[in-house]
């Protein structure tokens, strides 16, 4: 792959990356109300559901997919209920369920599965790897070589936004560390989410 197609793919998709998305604001929550350690190991969920669908894009499955206005519908739906849900569980949190939770063996199982369910059920995600990283793939060159590279360099700068986020989460644990100013935190994450789950209800496909 050239050199100077990954220096101007590095910005860009970062730039996507630390866009202010459901599982972003997850992390930060996650951060917030559980700490940096089980945040960045929720995020490895959304690494997974993406690693699924980067697969998907290189082997053509992902356009089919998009293209289908039936199973886009179908995942669009699914994605903003759980959206909703999410919001929902996040708005009528406890504070005092955050040390319940730590002290769970699967607590970060559990997070990293609401994560992987989150990214899954967005089709906004699709069509990052469906229209976004093709962009960057040189048709004289082994696409699958390329896609092997873009797609390893986006899971790092995706792990990379999952850190940054779950740090500035943290940092707010101390703006937030009375109970009442950290449910006022979780239902603020929680609104975005759910305002997200509309947006994506009535956006059309493009």
């Amino acid at each position: 792959m050239d050199f100077l197609i990954l220096v101007l793919f590095i910005p860009a998709c970062f730039a996507l990356n630390m866009i202010p998305g459901p599982n972003n604001l997850l992390s930060m929550a996650n951060a917030q109300r559980y700490g940096f350690k089980y945040a960045v190991g929720a995020g490895i969920g959304r690494i997974f559901a993406f690693v699924v669908m980067i697969f998907l894009a290189a082997t053509g499955l992902a356009t089919a997919l998009y293209a289908s206005e039936t199973i886009f519908l179908t995942i669009k739906i699914i994605g903003a209920v759980y959206l909703f849900w999410v919001a929902f569980k996040l708005w009528n949190s406890k504070i005092s369920e955050v040390e319940e939770q730590k002290e769970h063996n699967n607590s970060i199982y559990l997070l990293a599965k609401q994560e992987f369910l989150l990214a899954a059920g967005n089709p906004k995600a699709i069509l990052i790897f469906t229209a976004f990283l093709p962009q960057f793939i040189d048709a004289n060159q082994s696409s699958g070589s390329q896609f092997f590279i873009l797609g390893a360099t986006f899971l790092l700068l995706e792990f990379l936004a999952i850190s940054v986020y779950a740090i500035f989460g943290v940092y707010l644990r101390n703006w937030f560390s009375k109970p009442n100013m950290k449910q006022l935190f979780n239902r603020f994450c929680a609104f975005f989410i759910g305002s997200i789950g509309i947006s994506l209800l009535i956006e059309r496909k493009v």
